[in-house]
C-alpha cells in the first residue's frame, strides 16, 4: 500500500475533514506503539507498511512498560484529541494494520504486549459506525 493510500484509509475511517489530522493521528499511534514494542518486534511491523509512516514506529525508543491506559493517553495527547476519540483513533489505525501487516506478525504484536491490550485490537460495533 502507498503512502497516499494509507492516510486516505485512515483519514475515511476515522471521518477526518484534513489529511494533516490523519497524519497526526497515524504518528500519534505508531509512536506509542512502537514505544512499547521491542526494537526488533517494530521493525518487523513496519516492514509492510509505507517508508512515510514506518519510521515512526521504527524511530521511537522501544521496549518501554506502560498499561493501556496510558497508551490511550500518549495517543491522545499526542494527536491533541480527547481520549475517547484518542481511544478510537488507536483502534481505528490498529484495525487497518490488521488489514495490511500479515496474521502471523499481527500475532507476535499481540504476543508480545500483555493481556490487558487486548481491547487495542477489538473495534465495538458502536466504534465501527
Amino acid at each position: 500500500m502507498h503512502y497516499d493510500q494509507f492516510m486516505g484509509q485512515v483519514q475515511n475511517r476515522l471521518q477526518l475533514s484534513e489529511g494533516g489530522k490523519a497524519v497526526r493521528s497515524t504518528r500519534a499511534v505508531l509512536t506509542t506503539l512502537g514505544e512499547r514494542l521491542q526494537a526488533g518486534e517494530a521493525k518487523d511491523l513496519a516492514g509492510p507498511l509505507p517508508m512515510e509512516v514506518d519510521r515512526y514506529l521504527l524511530e521511537a525508543e522501544s521496549g518501554q512498560r506502560f498499561p493501556l491506559n496510558e497508551f490511550f493517553d500518549r495517543v491522545s495527547e499526542r494527536a491533541n484529541v480527547e481520549r475517547s476519540d484518542g481511544v478510537y483513533h488507536a483502534k481505528a489505525i490498529i484495525a487497518l494494520l490488521n488489514e495490511i501487516v500479515p496474521a502471523n506478525e499481527m500475532q507476535q504484536v499481540k504476543d508480545q504486549l500483555p493481556a490487558g491490550y487486548d481491547p487495542l485490537f477489538e473495534l465495538t460495533d458502536r466504534e465501527q459506525s
